[in-house]
């Protein structure tokens, strides 16, 4: 299991084992946040609570903040699907670094291809130290 939460504490996440990998993309939004995602369902291995508010974007999803200290906790998609699940991704950088460190880096190319590029062997540690 891997916790994480806001700098105030106000929002916090849990994810039931462990991310097979933490995603970095390059999109017009997420490389202005600067966060690793780790995807799966809501209420299946994510679990969030805490009061958030939202960046809409578009039809896909909406970015979910602490109204307090403003940390981009998670985003969830907004539309649920056929099957009764609806994808929620975690923001890693809110866990302690000792819990994410060795899970390796995904690239996602969200700003031109929307493909998934190969591991290039970093891990989270790489990324913040």
């Amino acid at each position: 299991m891997v916790e994480g939460s806001c700098h105030c504490g106000a929002v916090r996440w849990r994810f039931d084992g462990e991310p097979d990998g933490a995603t970095a993309c390059n999109c017009t939004v997420c490389r202005r946040y600067g966060v690793l995602w780790a995807y799966d369902y809501e209420d299946e291995a994510i679990h969030v609570s805490g009061p958030t508010r939202a960046y809409v974007r578009g039809k896909a999803l909406a970015f979910r903040f602490c109204p307090h200290c403003d940390c981009v906790a998670y985003w969830l998609a907004r539309r649920v699907q056929d099957d009764g699940r609806r994808r929620i991704a975690v923001n890693l950088r809110l866990a302690e670094p000792d819990a994410v460190a060795h899970i390796p880096i995904d690239h996602f190319d969200g700003l031109d291809t929307f493909d998934d590029l190969p591991r290039d062997g970093r891990c989270v540690v790489d990324y913040w130290f």
